[in-house]
């Protein structure tokens, strides 16, 4: 028996607020959309989405640390971007002995972690 990881999926209250986010601050490549899904990292074997939280269990998990850690080339330039773009950080962009890292939302609450190693 065979068992992979298909995706991982963030919930959020609004597709197109989590779209400007995700796509246009972000710059994830979008693998597929749908009405209630973007999916991103086209070619990967493993997606991360972001969909709308329909059901009220879905709905809770809005707005907390996801526990996903992305690893972003130009960290610098991206968080800046983010910032520009009105993104909020819970932990600003920090060295340390092993590498760079922030703590950012999206327009929803939702943490996500993003070092350069």
């Amino acid at each position: 028996m065979s068992i992979t990881l298909k995706n991982i999926v963030i919930f959020v209250s609004d597709l197109a607020k989590a779209k400007s986010f995700y796509v246009d601050l972000l710059g994830l490549p979008v693998a597929g959309q749908s009405e209630m899904l973007i999916e991103f990292f086209p070619g990967a074997t493993t997606t991360l989405g972001v969909s709308r939280a329909l059901h009220e269990d879905a709905q809770r998990l809005i707005g907390r640390h996801t526990g996903i850690t992305l690893k972003v080339e130009d960290i610098a330039t991206v968080c800046d971007s983010l910032k520009n773009g009105g993104a909020h950080f819970v932990e600003p962009l920090e060295s340390s002995p092993w590498g760079k890292m922030a703590v950012v939302q999206d327009f929803d609450g939702n943490m996500i972690a993003l070092v350069d190693r």
